[in-house]
């Protein structure tokens, strides 16, 4: 689960360059819908990189297809629901609010899949 933990990484890095540029870049020049959207995109960001970060070290002690899974959902949903987000509040593009569910719902099925890989690993702890 080495890949989690460099995906997780650089997008920790991401946040705190995108939130340090939202912040002193672009919020004179933003309106309130813009920063709304930068500020949820960038939010959502740092709780996924945690999540990100959290299946890779359980991966390394845990080979779970789930918690692959889990990685993969929580690295796509960032990026679609944040990405979009961010592109919104650049470009102003609403229709783009089309596409921020589907990362939504792709982080959903990561803690879904986390929740399934840990179920499955405990049990398994237990039963041996």
């Amino acid at each position: 689960m080495k890949s989690s933990l460099l995906w997780g990484s650089a997008l920790g890095a991401l946040s705190v360059i995108l939130g340090a540029f939202g912040a002193h870049a672009l919020s004179d020049h933003f309106n309130q819908d813009q920063l709304n959207w930068w500020n949820t995109a960038q939010y959502y960001q740092v709780i996924h990189t945690f999540a990100l970060l959290a299946t890779g070290i359980l991966g390394y002690h845990f080979n779970d297809a789930w918690l692959k899974r889990a990685s993969l959902l929580f690295l796509l949903g960032t990026a679609f629901f944040s990405g979009s987000l961010y592109v919104m509040a650049l470009t102003e593009a609403r229709w783009l609010g089309a596409v921020t569910p589907l990362g939504g719902m792709l982080m959903i099925g990561g803690w879904i899949s986390l929740f399934l890989a840990i179920r499955k690993t405990t049990q398994s702890k237990l039963e041996g």
